[in-house]
């Protein structure tokens, strides 16, 4: 059993409050976030932050739980604050001097005006039952008193299952409106804890009957959606399907790694015409020099608009970079990736890192066979060279090594090779990162992204910058993970940036507990 662990939370100006972990810290950040809410009976939307005794006991936002320490201090930041974290807030190794144009991540908070990021957040580690009206609760505080003293289960009449129903299915759509079969038994098993009078003797799990029910109930609630207009759900209509391909599962449109914006509506009083006026307005703002701040906000407002297009057309890249070059630029694939996800890209992807690799040169040291023949020579490079960029860079490598792929497929070196060469290698490249470079030991001449032939980023600063980024193009073209790194991309996306992180493939579960051994 893990040792009890506790905690200092800071809840405001002069008040605070002592937090018991029984079995030990939580495992992951948003493990964290909903034991707090829970002690603390917290309703509203919050971050958290860290002491920090590297800064002077400064608070700083936490982006791993290896940042929280048994007897250590948190403090709780409300959503309605806004803040932009400074680089020595997430980044491990500010001496490097490559992180200078690395850590640019703010917090892209969407204005009350745009509408474009609506109100949604990311599917919480433990759901949380929701206050249901008044008369229900009296119910079920009746219910469960009989329980506990009698074992008595209640027969809910139809108005009481009504109203449990609907108070679920408006709590879920806070988060999302299509929901897998795993996320329905976190909330029967979230319902029937917080009201075990509510147990379904007849089932094994107990919510069994509830499950069913509340499936049917989202779906009714969707067809409803649907009617309103809402884009998410409009986009799967069969109206929308193309021309001899009305069956109603024919692409199939839906959040799949964990994007909490995914398809969002339009900013109220926008239509089509209006926001295809400020996409041609953000051309010619492109050519203007110092106009950083007018591109910033008009692609915040027009971000549902490109959202729609790139789910609902699947463009080209060539076309859609034609449409809106200002996204294939670092600091757009960040506001953009943020937008799509509410998490940082760059800081969390590249301090995530960090954090993990001495726990991966650990890992990579204990395989043996052909694949760890292969991680000793990564090691050996990385303990020879203790240059930042050089160990995220072999760390990526050897993730790829370990998990039985070709690290060529992630990013290609060209070593003294004519241009012509290159292009044409560049040409047939569906997605990657290219290096170049004149000698073998080199420092690369030119670092940068392809996607479908298209060299739509160079001059990056590293192998490592250049996966956070080609990752959140991934997220903001809605792009499918090459199957070739399927494995590499799923423990990229659920274990470095820990989105979607408790539904994983065998292979990246095994390399996550091995990780935390």
């Amino acid at each position: 059993m893990n040792t009890p662990a506790i905690l200092k939370v800071i809840l405001g100006d002069n008040t605070s409050q002592r937090l018991t972990f029984q079995n030990g810290l939580p495992a992951s950040v948003d493990e964290l976030v909903g034991e707090v809410r829970r002690q603390c009976c917290l309703n509203s939307d919050f971050k958290l932050q860290f002491m920090d005794a590297l800064f002077g006991n400064d608070f700083m936002n936490i982006t791993s739980m290896d940042e929280v320490q048994d007897r250590g201090t948190i403090k709780i930041i409300p959503m309605t604050e806004v803040s932009t974290p400074h680089c020595s807030t997430v980044c491990v190794h500010e001496e490097s001097s490559s992180l200078t144009s690395s850590c640019v991540d703010t917090d892209i908070l969407s204005s009350p005006e745009s509408g474009s990021s609506g109100s949604r957040s990311v599917w919480p580690t433990i759901f949380h039952v929701p206050q249901f009206c008044c008369d229900a609760e009296l119910k079920l505080e009746r219910g469960n008193a009989a329980y506990r003293e009698e074992g008595a289960v209640l027969t809910p009449d139809p108005k009481l299952r009504s109203n449990i129903l609907e108070g679920l299915v408006q709590e879920i759509v806070r988060y999302k409106v299509y929901v897998t079969d795993k996320q329905f038994d976190m909330v029967g098993e979230a319902l029937i804890s917080k009201h075990p009078c509510l147990s379904e003797k007849g089932s094994l799990s107990g919510y069994a009957g509830w499950k069913a029910s509340l499936k049917n109930k989202l779906a009714i609630y969707r067809t409803h959606l649907r009617k309103l207009g809402c884009p998410e759900v409009m986009v799967n209509a069969l109206k929308d399907k193309p021309e001899g391909k009305s069956s109603a599962a024919f692409g199939i449109k839906r959040p799949r790694r964990a994007e909490v914006n995914y398809c969002p509506p339009y900013p109220t009083g926008e239509s089509d015409m209006s926001l295809e006026k400020v996409r041609l307005e953000l051309l010619s703002d492109m050519q203007k020099r110092n106009n950083r701040e007018v591109v910033k906000m008009k692609m915040e407002k027009t971000f549902a608009y490109r959202r729609h297009e790139v789910v609902r057309d699947a463009p080209m890249i060539h076309d859609f970079q034609a449409r809106w070059p200002a996204l294939f630029e670092v600091n757009e694939i960040n506001a953009e990736f943020k937008r799509i996800t509410t998490m940082p890209l760059q800081s969390k992807f590249l301090s995530r890192l960090d954090v993990l690799s001495d726990r991966r040169l650990k890992l990579f040291e204990k395989r043996g066979g052909q694949i760890g023949k292969r991680l000793q020579s990564i090691v050996a490079h990385m303990s020879q060279d203790e240059d930042v960029d050089v160990r995220r860079d072999s760390v990526l490598k050897g993730l790829s090594v370990y998990l039985n792929e070709d690290p060529a497929n992630l990013a290609r070196e060209f070593v003294a090779e004519d241009e012509a060469t290159i292009r044409a290698s560049l040409d047939e490249t569906t997605m990657g990162i290219f290096v170049i470079k004149h000698e073998a030991t080199s420092h690369p001449d030119d670092i940068g992204i392809v996607l479908e032939g298209q060299q739509v980023l160079h001059d990056l600063d590293s192998v490592g910058f250049a996966a956070a980024m080609l990752f959140g193009l991934m997220y903001a073209m809605n792009l499918n993970y090459p199957p070739e790194l399927k494995f590499t991309f799923e423990v990229l996306q659920k274990v470095v940036m820990e989105l979607d992180g408790n539904m994983l493939s065998k292979k990246a579960q095994v390399l996550k507990n091995r990780l935390y051994e």
